[in-house]
């Protein structure tokens, strides 16, 4: 499983125009599931993301993590981060998981971010969102897990 985070002082995704997750400071996190994930992995990626140290302490140094902050976090599901793009100049997905498949996965990381942060709020799998950010550094990662 695949995670870009992105720490921002808010985030929102739409649907159909409608406002369906918005957090303000926090994390937004973008999902990639790949064929051969389990549970095991959306276990390790949850447990990265929130334990992930981007956050300033006192002396402006990245040393808080978002459960040290109590931010919140936006968790959207985005299936082009699974591509393989290493060739050409067209993304194959053939390495990416079945929709059912990342669907389970992405749904079981979300169970799980709930159990250890106060706000988590989520993009709408498989349908067409327009994400919105402001990124705060700008500080992003790539996570694999």
């Amino acid at each position: 499983m695949i995670a870009l985070i992105q720490r921002v002082t808010e985030a929102s995704v739409r649907v159909d125009g409608e406002v369906v997750g918005h957090i303000g400071g926090g994390l937004l996190a973008l999902i990639g599931v790949e064929r051969d994930d389990g549970e095991d992995n959306a276990v390790r990626l949850t447990e990265r993301m929130l334990g992930y140290r981007v956050f300033a302490d006192d002396a402006g140094r990245m040393n808080r993590s978002l459960l040290d902050t109590g931010g919140g976090l936006l968790l959207v599901p985005q299936f082009t981060l699974a591509a393989d793009t290493r060739k050409g100049t067209r993304a194959s997905f053939s390495s990416a998981a079945e929709p059912a498949r990342a669907r389970e996965l992405f749904e079981h990381m979300v169970a799980l971010a709930r159990t250890r942060c106060t706000l988590v709020q989520t993009g709408v799998f498989g349908a067409d969102m327009a994400v919105a950010l402001v990124n705060h550094g700008p500080v992003t990662f790539r996570l694999d897990a």
